[in-house]
């Protein structure tokens, strides 16, 4: 799955899988939905960043350093977008080159810092580490601490979807994470199975998670602050504490254009209604090599989607087990958020005699 969709949708399956299992972390994830969703995506995609701005009417268009042939606003042409900081320019491709492997630990890291890689069996004790930090070292609170959660299903996704790791059965037309999957299980998760299996509303997810704050705490977990903590004394290596208000900016960033992304994803993914049937938007249909909405779902189907879906799921909370069994930090938190006003209301309804 690709993007945002299928990220924000593994990490929904992952907390109610850990709901089924009550784990100490589901009370934390349903008080700060938003934070958690962010870190789902936000949390480890640093490149969501424009690829280029079109010349004729200044707006930021494309995705990262992915810079379209001509602008999709006019039709015209575009020049590639840049950062500034501190007086130096950077392309998208320049943060993705920077930040890509330590946003997502186990893989991505450029050839020259192959050696920073954490294997997929060290994954529970980095994530236990980075959660024990944001406990003692970030001040009170749950919001950045829901955030790393997050950012925890974004890594799990990854490396299944992309095969980093075995785990995921899942074969659609060409395999599992390919440009002419992407938009089929995107529209399946969006529709399908978000909307109308699962009734999710969309939109406001969006919404809410771009408005939540930068989390500093980020800067910890991808090793670009001073290095302290457990994760410095179990992961002393890697640490880059000059990068850190560069991240700080691209975080930033990252919400901001995510804002004007929404919109147009919305727009891109939208159905329309053709006689009795949906239809999808050309563009999509164009990239899967002219399959329709209904052909689409119906692969979907036959490839078991919604198992794998499930499967990711259970292969979130299974790592969030053993994160909890290794933090001792998270021992004494609440598995509920107390009776609800029901239970409440049998027991206070009538007044004590």
């Amino acid at each position: 799955m690709s993007g945002i969709v299928g990220h924000l949708m593994y990490a929904i399956l992952g907390a109610r899988a850990a709901e089924a299992q009550s784990l100490v972390v589901t009370p934390v994830i349903q008080r700060h939905f938003a934070s958690y969703l962010a870190g789902a995506y936000l949390g480890c995609d640093i490149q969501t960043l424009p690829a280029a701005r079109c010349v004729q009417s200044g707006e930021e268009v494309g995705y990262g350093s992915q810079i379209p042939k001509q602008s999709p606003v006019t039709g015209g042409p575009v020049r590639p977008w840049t950062l500034t900081y501190n007086d130096d320019q950077y392309r998208p491709a320049d943060i993705h080159r920077i930040f890509y492997g330590r946003s997502h630990a186990i893989f991505g890291w450029n050839k020259s810092d192959a050696k920073h890689v954490v294997p997929w069996d060290h994954l529970p004790d980095y994530i236990a580490n980075v959660i024990g930090d944001v406990i003692e070292l970030f001040g009170p609170g749950e919001r950045r601490l829901a955030y790393v959660l997050g950012w925890s299903t974004h890594v799990v996704g990854d490396t299944l979807i992309k095969s980093v790791q075995p785990g995921i059965d899942l074969h659609l037309l060409n395999g599992k994470y390919t440009p002419q999957n992407r938009p089929i299980q995107d529209l399946v998760t969006f529709h399908e199975i978000g909307k109308r299996e699962l009734g999710l509303n969309w939109r406001n997810y969006l919404a809410d998670l771009v408005d939540t704050p930068v989390e500093p705490a980020q800067c910890h977990y991808m090793r670009v602050a001073p290095a302290r903590g457990r994760l410095a004394r179990d992961f002393p290596n890697a640490w880059a504490p000059e990068l850190q208000g560069l991240l700080l900016a691209v975080m930033a960033e990252n919400r901001r254009y995510q804002r004007i992304r929404n919109a147009r994803l919305l727009k891109q993914l939208a159905l329309q209604r053709v006689g009795r049937d949906w239809q999808c938007s050309e563009e999509l249909s164009r990239r899967t090599g002219g399959l329709s909405y209904n052909e689409m779902v119906a692969l979907a189907e036959r490839a078991g989607f919604r198992h794998a879906l499930w499967q990711m799921g259970e292969a979130i909370q299974r790592l969030w087990q053993q994160v909890i069994d290794r933090q001792p930090l998270l021992s004494d938190w609440p598995t509920s958020a107390g009776p609800s006003w029901n239970e409440l209301s049998r027991k206070w309804r009538k007044p004590t005699p």
